[in-house]
């Protein structure tokens, strides 16, 4: 269970048979997706297709494991974390930051390392800040998942972002623009949620 929980959760299920649904007031989301995945698996033999996502969303674990941020789950090509939870903390808006640019570098440099051969890819990264409600569903293959505006946005942060930026939600920008340096991109229509301002990260402030 601890592989797939995170261990607060999984002790709760342990002793009460069910875990608590929680809500928490600031977590930071990521998205990632690799560009023009569907093209290249509509041409790639299937097993050489997982080899080449299993070689990305290992690395991706290891990031997580490195700055204590929270895999919540994948879904065919895309990579979903967040930060601020189980255990709420101040600085997991910056703490993402730091992992979508270690996301990023290492997919930047694996075009350029291929030993194997496997197909590389070009990635979008989208986060978004604010409340969620997390809990367990499923009585048999457990999974822990979170809900709520926030995720949807960071969904759609990804999804206006571009092949090797990180594109961030207005929320986030306020959490991080003391420490990081970012290009305001304007106001951008989006699909479901009318006008919103984005913002490309691009480094730490000197």
């Amino acid at each position: 269970m601890l592989n797939i929980l995170p261990e607060e959760t999984a002790q709760e299920l342990k002793l009460n048979g069910k875990v608590l649904a929680k809500k928490f007031e600031s977590v930071s989301v990521l998205f990632t997706d690799f560009e023009k995945f569907t093209q290249y698996a509509e041409k790639l033999p299937p097993e050489k297709l997982v080899e080449s996502v299993d070689y990305y969303f290992s690395k991706f674990d290891l990031i997580m494991e490195k700055y204590d941020l929270e895999k919540i789950k994948t879904v065919g090509d895309c990579y979903m974390c967040a930060g601020g939870l189980p255990f709420p903390t101040n600085d997991h808006a910056f703490k993402m930051v730091l992992a979508a640019f270690e996301i990023a570098s290492f997919v930047s440099d694996s075009k350029n390392n291929n030993p194997l051969n496997h197909t590389r890819f070009d990635i979008r990264i989208g986060i978004n800040s604010g409340p969620v409600v997390a809990g367990v569903v499923g009585t048999k293959k457990f999974a822990y998942d979170i809900w709520g505006d926030t995720v949807n946005i960071a969904s759609r942060m990804e999804s206006n972002s571009e092949p090797g930026k990180i594109n961030i939600s207005e929320n986030t920008y306020e959490l991080i623009k003391d420490i990081y340096d970012c290009d305001y991109r304007g106001e951008i229509e989006v699909k479901n949620r009318g006008i919103m301002k984005m913002y490309f990260v691009n480094n730490l402030k000197t």
